[in-house]
């Protein structure tokens, strides 16, 4: 699809944001303003990050400030923000976002940066980018970021090393979690697809098999693994913060390229996360924690990152589930109006009671009304952006909270508030629109979109090197 079609499909959204397609408005009335409401708040807090922290990873926007990552900003924010900016046909924004990266964007630094981290968020931002622009140099950015990347794969797993300096390619940190080790086909498949080298799938494909094949008699894996022996050095499984976008991309890659093997991947790891770590707890589904070799039940902590799975089950087909899990996160989430970063279902006790902004909740929910057309998921991100609103707004922008049962906020805005949560409400109110269709688009965990028909599933399997 060419650039001038992307450019039209973002004037008929910014002209669509502006009004209510009758068809739809009797059902919901108020989409054309709560939209108009996301977008404006996102230009404002965008507006925001360009004043106090331009250049910088991000804004720090109760001091006013800017916060780098590391040594050097890498311009994570803007990355992010991408995609969410365009979608919303904030065209001013998204021209000197894509005019600076193919400019004046430069990955040559002296930095270890952490391999996972900046994957998803830069690699898969520029990719996106360069989805929706077609700008050839933007490509090249995200190749060059790639290239500087893939040192640190070289282990005698395949599972690459927790970071990699962007400049020499040395490559430390030999203890890495399933999340770290194995969140890459997505990004590097669509790479290759884009540059037809299979290099880059073949690598993320490795060390995801790396961590298939070492799952247990029952089907499960363990949560931390070291990247040179192959030896489980925590065998606690669950689907939790440091596991989850294992089990989200599994899927979501087999969806996109037509990868039959990670078709199969994600089909016998499911049936064992469904068997050891299900569990109903006072009439509510909950995903708890358990032995990979025993499947016996370990912990009912929880972390808010885990409301990513009503998503992925609805999207695989399991409605049932991810409704019932749907529910038991938003009763957590009514407990305080915000939800917090750890929970105990059985305790009813929060060891880490901050929310930073995250959009899981809101992701699911924003799956599962387009799944189900169910308007209470409708319903639900209205309540969370109202809520959102209420508790994490500053004069300036939002701000991530301390503690989700006194509402004290801390100085931090995280990128991925750009990249997810403002797109997830944003496409959530904007369900009566036709640019973005639901069934058109597949996202990847940082919420960066790619549209499905991009992506010949025969060109993939030559281009990716699959069978």
């Amino acid at each position: 699809m060419n650039k001038v079609f992307f450019i039209g499909l973002a004037l008929v959204f910014v002209v669509s944001c502006k009004s209510i397609n009758n068809s739809k408005s009797e059902v919901h009335p108020e989409i054309g303003k709560m939209a108009e409401d996301v977008r404006n708040e996102t230009l404002r807090s965008w507006q925001a990050y360009k004043k106090y922290a331009w250049g910088h990873d991000a804004l720090a926007p109760l001091s006013k400030t800017a916060k780098d990552w590391y040594e050097e900003p890498l311009y994570i924010s803007p990355i992010d923000a991408y995609s969410t900016l365009f979608m919303m046909g904030l065209e001013d924004e998204t021209r000197l976002i894509e005019a600076y990266v193919a400019d004046s964007l430069n990955f040559d630094k002296n930095l270890d940066a952490k391999v996972f981290e900046v994957n998803i968020r830069i690699l898969g931002g520029l990719l996106s980018m360069y989805e929706l622009s077609r700008n050839a140099a933007v490509l090249e950015k995200a190749k060059d970021f790639a290239d500087r990347m893939l040192p640190a794969f070289d282990t005698k797993t395949g599972i690459p090393k927790y970071w990699v300096n962007l400049r020499t390619g040395q490559a430390r940190g030999d203890t890495v979690n399933v999340a770290e080790a194995a969140t890459y086909t997505f990004e590097m498949g669509v790479l290759s697809y884009y540059t037809q080298d299979p290099k880059y799938y073949q690598a993320g494909k490795k060390a995801t098999l790396a961590i298939f094949d070492r799952r247990s008699e029952i089907g499960l894996i363990g949560d931390v693994i070291d990247v040179e022996t192959g030896e489980w050095v925590s065998t606690q499984s669950h689907i939790c913060a440091g596991v989850d976008s294992y089990y989200e991309y599994l899927y979501k890659s087999y969806l996109l390229f037509g990868d039959q093997e990670l078709g199969r991947l994600w089909q016998e790891s499911i049936q064992g996360i469904n068997t050891y770590l299900a569990e109903i707890y006072n009439g509510k589904l909950w995903y708890g924690r358990a032995d990979m070799y025993s499947g016996e039940k370990t912990s009912s902590r929880i972390t808010l990152y885990d409301a990513f799975f009503p998503a992925i089950l609805g999207l695989s087909g399991d409605t049932t589930r991810a409704t019932q899990l749907q529910h038991s996160w938003d009763y957590l989430w009514k407990l305080n109006g915000l939800e917090p970063m750890v929970y105990d279902y059985k305790t009813s006790a929060s060891s880490y009671p901050a929310y930073d902004l995250n959009p899981e909740i809101i992701e699911s929910a924003y799956y599962l009304f387009k799944i189900t057309g169910d308007s209470s998921f409708y319903k639900m991100n209205a309540q969370y952006w109202s809520d959102i609103k209420k508790y994490c707004k500053t004069d300036m922008a939002f701000t991530s909270i301390k503690d989700v049962a006194t509402k004290e906020q801390k100085d931090y805005m995280p990128t991925f508030f750009f990249a997810e949560t403002l797109k997830y409400l944003y496409l959530t109110f904007t369900e009566d629109q036709q640019s973005y269709p639901f069934n058109d688009y597949t996202f990847n965990t940082e919420a960066h979109p790619f549209k499905r028909s991009h992506f010949d599933k025969n060109l993939a399997a030559d281009y990716l090197g699959f069978e």
